[in-house]
């Protein structure tokens, strides 16, 4: 028996195999991952982490994929999503959610319930893992403001708590979190009125859809802020918003974003970010590094 037949025994239906990842990322594009499961309980991912760790194959975590790009030639091994880990509670001054549960939600009960610090995040189209694995920010809030914990496991299956002040953050960057399995996330936040955090919340998500091109599928932001710059000016100053590459296209309504507008490969979208690079570093001397994560074999 083979690790695809022990995921299949074990998860039955809920195991799919070389499902499509471009059905899973926001990219709308990308190749078959070998093996596609949604663990839920902590029997679930021990069996998994075990299993692979048997058979020595290779396990990707999976959120809303909106900042990932796979490859056309799929990838290997398991990836596990943590869709069906979804749950979100809260009380007067904590929201707890798990890793699965869309941002956007946690940000529209905070709000709600008169809880203030997140409103500024809504609209990010990603999962509470997610925007902890890489401390997701916009409009001058990010993740890690007002995260207080967050539970996770290590490799091997080891749970434990990993508190705000005890792990090295930044401008998305979260230092050692590769380590981990992030299971949930605890916010702290300050009672407010709903009614204004609302009315906040909605500038917000207007601002956006004014801003950004959520018309087309995208993974947001493409590269990182440089230092006392933005990575959107300067790929316009350089004259590449409209710039394309095959169905791939620099987003001429926020020049941050490329967009999948014409059925893209992968590899158009990865060529037109190596494009994109290569023109902002030979006329302003700067190398944008990149924000969203390559997945998976690319065909060359």
């Amino acid at each position: 028996m083979d690790y695809k037949q022990e995921l299949q025994q074990f998860f039955g239906e809920r195991c799919l195999l070389a499902e499509p990842m471009a059905l899973h990322s926001t990219y709308r594009t990308g190749g078959p991952a070998e093996a596609y499961v949604c663990p839920a309980s902590q029997e679930e991912w021990s069996f998994v982490l075990k299993l692979a760790q048997t058979y020595q194959i290779p396990l990707h975590i999976l959120g809303y994929g909106s900042n990932i790009l796979v490859g056309s030639k799929g990838v290997q091994g398991i990836v596990c999503a943590t869709a069906r880990m979804n749950a979100i509670s809260a009380d007067s001054t904590h929201i707890k959610a798990q890793a699965g549960a869309a941002l956007d939600h946690v940000c529209q009960t905070a709000c709600r319930l008169g809880l203030g610090g997140m409103e500024n995040l809504s609209g990010i189209p990603g999962s509470v893992g997610g925007a902890v694995y890489m401390n997701a920010g916009a409009y001058g809030q990010e993740t890690f403001d007002c995260l207080e914990y967050f539970d996770v496991i290590d490799w091997q299956g080891h749970p434990a708590t990993l508190r705000k002040e005890e792990v090295e953050h930044g401008y998305r960057h979260v230092a050692g979190v590769e380590n981990y399995i992030i299971l949930s996330a605890s916010f702290k936040l300050s009672p407010a009125d709903p009614f204004h955090l609302t009315e906040e919340r909605n500038l917000t998500l207007q601002k956006r859809r004014d801003k950004q091109p959520l018309e087309y599928p995208n993974a947001g932001s493409v590269f990182k802020r440089p230092a006392n710059d933005y990575a959107s000016r300067l790929i316009d100053d350089t004259g590449l918003r409209g710039l394309t590459v095959g169905g791939a296209k620099v987003s001429e309504k926020h020049a941050g974003f490329i967009i999948n507008f014409n059925h893209a490969t992968p590899e158009d979208i990865r060529e037109l970010m190596r494009q994109v690079r290569q023109k902002v570093q030979e006329k302003h001397g700067i190398a944008l590094e990149l924000e969203q994560i390559l997945w998976g074999d690319f065909a060359e």
